[in-house]
């Protein structure tokens, strides 16, 4: 029997590329969600057909649970297996994953699980599917009066209010477009003209609602993406640009964040293209330890080799 690992060196998964990370805190455990970056390139793109799931209870000794949904379960979706997002309510589990679709266009697919680690049952259609290519990147949070919300996007961020399936959101709302202006996202190089690309990740912590996004600054080509967050008083906003989370040097184009708060540590997830063989299209999740400012403030993340087992 080995010894247990009492330091998780980053890339903290290297059997095989992942990406997006997504954790989701369930019990005694935390959940990592990731898409897969496949070894053999497609027309020199990201390839990528399946989503994994890894889990930890103390950051550092991490149990692979495989491949826990694929493009093979969801019969109208043919290509791109993006960024996902796991929530629990009512002692089922959702994934929430970005697909193309076989008639064209991006759209969100929904997993559905009595386990955390899967397998997950396709809907069996689009839960939000507007005909364009801005429905990527789903993030989830229900909120403590238990309102779901699921913000997504690239160019714009946009949401709805989850019913209380998880399955279905409220028509009368419809899918609400956020303003994108400099004050919420901050000046910046994208189609918006804000710094806010795509990879929203939405939480709440003391009362303050967090945007963490992937970000391109002013001035700056489309070819790096760095991390910024943004916060506000309410769920729907208004937002207030936060500044940058964490910089752009990581060997890849993209990065993802993914933010929890773990037996009372709070970490950072986000993916380089460190492992070896690694590039734009093989990337590798990483994982820092950050702390908060008493005002809710986070000040810039270093990339870092690694984090310590907490009991």
């Amino acid at each position: 029997m080995s010894e247990k690992k009492i330091f998780c060196k980053n890339p903290i998964i290297t059997s095989i590329y992942t990406a997006d990370p997504a954790p989701m805190v369930y019990g005694d455990t935390l959940y990592l969600y990731t898409t897969h970056d496949e070894e053999e390139l497609v027309n020199n793109f990201y390839t990528m057909i399946n989503w994994h799931c890894f889990s930890t209870t103390d950051m550092v000794n991490w149990t692979d649970h495989g491949q826990v949904f694929s493009l093979d379960d969801i019969e109208w979706a043919d290509d791109r297996a993006w960024a996902p997002q796991a929530v629990e309510r009512n002692g089922k589990f959702f994934l929430y994953c970005p697909v193309h679709k076989k008639d064209g266009g991006m759209a969100i697919a929904v997993g559905i699980s009595d386990s955390p680690t899967g397998p997950f049952k396709d809907l069996g259609y689009p839960l939000v599917d507007e005909g364009d290519w801005n429905d990527i990147d789903p993030t989830v949070f229900i909120d403590d009066d238990g309102q779901a919300y699921l913000y997504f996007g690239n160019p714009e961020l946009r949401y709805v209010l989850l019913n209380e399936d998880m399955i279905s959101y409220d028509k009368t709302v419809g899918i609400v477009k956020v303003p994108m202006t400099e004050e919420a996202f901050g000046k910046g190089s994208h189609m918006t003209g804000t710094t806010y690309g795509e990879g929203p990740w939405f939480y709440k912590r003391n009362n303050i609602y967090y945007m963490v996004y992937a970000a391109f600054a002013a001035g700056e080509g489309h070819h790096d993406e760095h991390l910024a967050y943004s916060v506000s008083e309410g769920p729907t906003g208004p937002w207030k640009y936060g500044g940058v989370l964490m910089t752009e040097e990581g060997g890849v184009f993209t990065n993802h964040p993914g933010i929890a708060d773990f037996k009372g540590h709070s970490y950072l997830f986000y993916h380089t293209g460190e492992l070896p063989g690694g590039h734009l299209f093989h990337r590798s999740v990483c994982v820092a330890e950050f702390k908060y400012n008493e005002d809710g403030s986070i000040d810039t993340i270093a990339k870092c080799d690694g984090v310590n087992a907490i009991e």
